[in-house]
């Protein structure tokens, strides 16, 4: 009897603690996706934070201001003063128009090269001189449904413009990132003003890209496209925006070291939508509305 009340309670034993390893077998699986989850939302915030401290513009002390393009979206805000060296001109994703394009190609007398695969349709450019190429840029030359890829280094050389001074605005929904990544320094050597309207906010690759354009331009002029306003981003309060680059070769900080805050002649992308415009930085209270 003796025996048998060990082997019971042996096996007893045996059972609890296999109920008890079950248990915590089983409360591990379930807190491994959450924490799991938690870790990759503090990666992202970390990425996020690291992207957006980037993007402190340079007051320019020889910069003044312009818009060129439309009232609202597809209006960009350039040195308007810095453009005088400028041989032709690039516009990558236009969605059938091209205001900027057009202002730039009407003020300046030059070229200007429109780029879209997905939207075919020419703008009109009355009084101005633009030639549209039915292609995207990307990283590099592929093609994807028919339609065409290739690298802003290709488009440059094929257009006859590797050793022209130029000035390029980019809306391309996200090929904007690996376009700049992959680029080749000369390209970047060659662009006096940089109007780029970036697309996303969570992905290392990004800051990587932004260091890589910052070694050839200052952040002139940061503008947040209120279309992407949404709360979880922070410290970005939409996920687009728009920066105006300035080359190094031509741009002349201001000696306060001042950073550039919101201009007046900026306009919101869709006047019909609420804003969430900051300045960046933006000041010690601010919180994300």
């Amino acid at each position: 009897m003796v025996i048998r009340r060990r082997a019971w309670a042996i096996a007893a034993v045996a059972l609890l603690l296999a109920g008890v390893v079950t248990a915590v077998v089983l409360v591990r699986q379930r807190t491994a996706p959450r924490t799991k989850a938690r870790q990759m939302v503090s990666r992202e915030a970390r990425i996020r934070e690291a992207l957006f401290a980037e993007l402190t513009p340079v007051k320019l002390s020889n910069c003044q201001l312009e818009r060129f393009g439309e009232a609202h979206d597809g209006g960009y805000l350039m040195c308007a003063n810095l453009l005088g060296s400028v041989e032709a001109a690039y516009s990558y994703g236009i969605a059938g128009y091209d205001g900027w394009g057009c202002d730039v190609s009407r003020k300046l007398g030059v070229r200007v090269h429109q780029y879209d695969c997905f939207d075919l349709r020419h703008p009109s450019c009355p009084g101005g001189d633009a030639v549209f190429h039915a292609e995207c840029v990307g990283a590099q030359p592929s093609s994807d449904e028919g339609r065409l890829f290739d690298t802003l280094r290709h488009h440059i050389a094929r257009n006859g413009d590797a050793a022209r001074r130029l000035v390029v605005k980019m809306d391309v929904e996200g090929a904007e990132w690996d376009s700049f990544l992959y680029a080749p320094d000369t390209v970047f050597e060659g662009i006096d003003q940089l109007q780029v309207e970036f697309h996303h906010v969570g992905e290392l690759r990004f800051v990587s890209a932004m260091q890589r354009v910052k070694q050839f331009f200052y952040v002139a002029h940061v503008h947040v496209n209120n279309v992407g306003c949404e709360p979880g981003l922070e410290p970005f309060p939409s996920w687009s925006f728009e920066v105006l680059f300035v080359s190094k070769r031509i741009g002349v900080p201001d000696p306060s070291g001042a950073a550039a805050g919101v201009s007046q002649l900026d306009a919101a992308n869709n006047p019909a939508m609420p804003g969430c415009q900051v300045a960046i930085p933006p000041p010690p209270s601010f919180t994300h509305r």
